[in-house]
């Protein structure tokens, strides 16, 4: 279901998820019951995974972005799905890559401090099976911060 109406439809509930139904079925130019049709089949097919609110770090209790390189002993299939068994269970790990060249995998981790890290790198990172490296880098600041694009 690609098309301009589609393509409509996720350009303005990206902008906007909070925007109703009425308001983005006029927007688009559909009646409302054909742009709910719509949007439900998105969601049902996985396309709208969710809505979630963007929250500035100013206003939430202050977070370091820790950029994680992980080297796994064997890049065999068991050792890579154990792995990423493992890291989905991790509510510290907000993103997780399978990556090309030195490290296997690249996380973005959020702790609240260099204290709060360490428990996340002592009592999750290091027990993760297969686990030989782990290479943290702490972010300074955001430079670029975009929304997906798809």
């Amino acid at each position: 279901m690609s098309d301009r109406t589609t393509e409509a439809i996720l350009r303005h509930l990206r902008h906007d998820g909070r925007l109703s139904n009425a308001d983005l079925a006029e927007r688009i130019g559909l009646s409302p019951s054909t742009c709910l049709r719509r949007v439900r089949k998105l969601e049902q097919e996985g396309v709208i995974r969710g809505y979630q609110a963007i929250i500035a770090r100013r206003s939430q209790i202050p977070v370091a972005t820790v950029i994680v390189q992980i080297t796994l002993e064997r890049q065999t299939e068991e050792c890579l799905r154990r792995f990423e068994s493992r890291i989905r269970e991790c509510p510290d790990v907000r993103e997780c890559y399978l990556m090309t060249g030195d490290a296997d995998y690249l996380l973005r981790v959020e702790a609240r401090d260099m204290q709060d890290y360490e428990r996340i790198h002592k009592e999750e990172l290091s027990r993760m099976p297969g686990v030989v490296r782990i290479q943290s880098n702490f972010a300074i600041r955001p430079v670029v911060q975009q929304q997906d694009r798809t």
